[in-house]
């Protein structure tokens, strides 16, 4: 396929605003049992500000992919049967709950602990609970749209959705780690910490997702294309020598040796150096260190994300994408 970098903007941005988000309200929640320190309702404030402007980044880049953005609406008519629609349903829903967690941080102020309360409820956990579950479904069907396509083999795998859940909360943990290392040190070594260990788990499942595309075996077959069943069967033009949509929008048009460079970039980028600069660091508390750590880690997800819409093989790509 060929990579829209508008997606990959998107999906991105708002992977690591959703896993800002979840990263605050897990302190949140151990705070309340007394497990962490608590903290002001402005730390979360500011955090879930910063979340909001991630995912606003990633919402204004999804525009670039519309051809009519004034028609943007219709796409959640099929929230039935698409996973799409449901997708643009979530979004906007999380960032109303993310925005009211902010609101109700925000009334609180410098004051430790929350005292926000309606109905005896802390409005904040209510707030906090319900964005959690939109932030999960949302990564669901986010990742969902591309695993339901069962023609494209690379992404029908439970492996896309579980490495979009991975790879957000790792950047989004990351992120974290670079906030309180300016808002509240004392969490930064927990931030960097479970950072680390999204790293590694991230690292495991995508891996195993290469691997398991590696050996994969297509269906289709360019007798299968053509609907010849003669042994043998050679191509010698793709029909459309001079470029046409389907040869521009269905193959990213890379040599095999860019497309393996892209592989090992990512894999170092978004994984390696990331993982190793957060264990150098979680002892000094470095912002620098953990803003190098971030840069390089989103680096290495745009490339990860390029590479990952890349290797998805259209079987059209049998008709066009041979040349003598």
């Amino acid at each position: 396929m060929h990579p829209a970098f508008s997606v990959i903007f998107l999906t991105t941005l708002i992977g690591a605003g959703q896993g800002l988000f979840l990263a605050l309200f897990i302190v949140e929640s151990l705070s309340i049992v007394d497990i962490l320190p608590k903290q002001t309702g402005s730390f979360y404030a500011t955090g879930s500000l910063l979340a909001l402007v991630f995912l606003v980044l990633g919402l204004f880049a999804s525009f670039f992919h519309l051809g009519r953005p004034e028609r943007a609406w219709r796409s959640a008519t099929m929230w039935r049967t698409s996973w799409l629609s449901r997708e643009v349903i979530m979004l906007p829903a999380f960032m109303f709950f993310l925005f009211l967690y902010m609101v109700y941080h925000y009334s609180v102020g410098d004051t430790v602990a929350v005292v926000a309360e309606h109905d005896g409820v802390r409005a904040t956990v209510l707030a906090g609970i319900v964005g959690s579950i939109l932030c999960v479904a949302l990564y669901i069907c986010t990742g969902m749209i591309y695993a339901c396509l069962k023609f494209l083999q690379e992404w029908h795998t439970p492996y896309t959705p579980i490495n979009y859940i991975l790879l957000g909360m790792m950047s989004g943990f990351t992120l974290a780690a670079v906030y309180a290392s300016l808002s509240s040190p004392q969490l930064s070594k927990f931030f960097a910490g479970w950072a680390a260990i999204l790293i590694v788990t991230a690292t495991i499942f995508r891996l195993a997702s290469l691997a398991r595309n590696k050996r994969l075996k297509h269906k289709s077959t360019i007798k299968t294309a053509l609907g010849v069943r003669h042994t043998k069967i050679r191509q010698t033009a793709r029909g459309a020598m001079g470029g046409s949509f389907n040869t521009r929008e269905f193959f990213h048009g890379k040599p095999p040796e860019f497309f393996n460079a892209v592989r090992w970039f990512f894999i170092m980028c978004a994984f390696v150096v990331p993982f190793l600069i957060l264990l150098l660091s979680s002892s000094s508390e470095s912002f620098i260190l953990f803003s190098i750590a971030l840069l390089v880690q989103y680096v290495g997800l745009l490339a990860e994300r390029w590479f990952f819409f890349a290797q998805a093989n259209h079987p059209q790509n049998l008709y066009y994408q041979s040349i003598s």
